[in-house]
């Protein structure tokens, strides 16, 4: 995907420097249709004046809205609060660390992800328990999808593409959200013809012709495998303590100004 010159313009009228900004949604997971916003994702720097008293503000900074005909929903995390998701079982904010769709990196974003990958030595801060979360969003992606009439191929896509990223991830250690490279490996013929559905148009993203008892089959049988696969994992069960320190280092690096951005 080539970066619209467009994002970095907004990139850079964020109101706090960004460690890294990347894209994540729809264009991210390889299914953008022509009306697909932009979720542009990162973490910001707030000044020492901001974090110092005894209220913190903008910790998160959310802003949707249309800019120069872009729709953009952009959210950031001050570098504190996204290292201290980075240490939960959140597969977000890894997907968005690790998004190979960058609109704007740093030094310190590429030290970030080095502590953040998965290592032989169990470094890293990726689990087995990171499952939990794509447990947990299929599940409200496929009740989403259940609920709705005329049904979407949107979130029926979704409920396949956190089942397999969970499947790679616990089988690999590695991030990987893309639904078409995802599919490489998995090989489920149906995908083709979904990814085609979503990347046509709204007028060619309902599924009056979905065949529920089949997806059922499928999103069971995907929830078994993650479950196998993590049982089966060697991924760590926290991420270790030397990880914590590495990320507290770069932490109080960047703070201080001492680490060039």
């Amino acid at each position: 995907m080539t970066i619209d010159p467009l994002l970095h313009r907004i990139v850079a009228a964020q109101p706090h420097p960004l460690l890294f900004a990347t894209i994540s949604g729809a264009h991210l997971y390889g299914f953008p249709s022509p009306d697909s916003d932009f979720d542009l994702r990162g973490a910001h720097i707030l000044p020492l004046e901001k974090i110092a008293g005894l209220e913190v503000s903008d910790e998160t900074v959310e802003d949707s809205r249309i800019i120069e005909g872009l729709e953009m929903d952009i959210v950031s995390h001050d570098v504190r609060k996204f290292f201290g998701l980075m240490l939960k079982k959140n597969g977000y904010v890894l997907e968005q660390l690790f998004s190979p769709l960058v609109v704007q990196t740093t030094p310190a974003h590429a030290e970030l992800k080095a502590i953040a990958q998965y290592g032989p030595a169990g470094s890293g801060v990726i689990t087995r328990h990171h499952s939990h979360h794509y447990f947990g969003f299929a599940e409200t992606q496929w009740k989403l999808f259940l609920k709705e009439s005329p049904r979407r191929v949107k979130p029926l896509l979704y409920v396949y593409r956190v089942l397999l990223t969970g499947i790679h991830l616990m089988r690999t250690g590695e991030v990987q959200a893309n639904l078409v490279m995802l599919n490489d490996a998995a090989r489920l013929p149906y995908l083709s013809d979904l990814i085609a559905r979503k990347l046509a148009g709204p007028e060619q993203s309902l599924l009056t012709d979905a065949d529920i008892a089949f997806h059922e089959i499928e999103y069971l049988r995907l929830r078994v495998e993650l479950q196998t696969r993590h049982d089966a994992s060697r991924l760590s069960e926290s991420p270790s303590e030397a990880t914590r320190a590495a990320l507290n280092d770069l932490l109080v690096r960047i703070r201080l100004g001492s680490f060039s951005r």
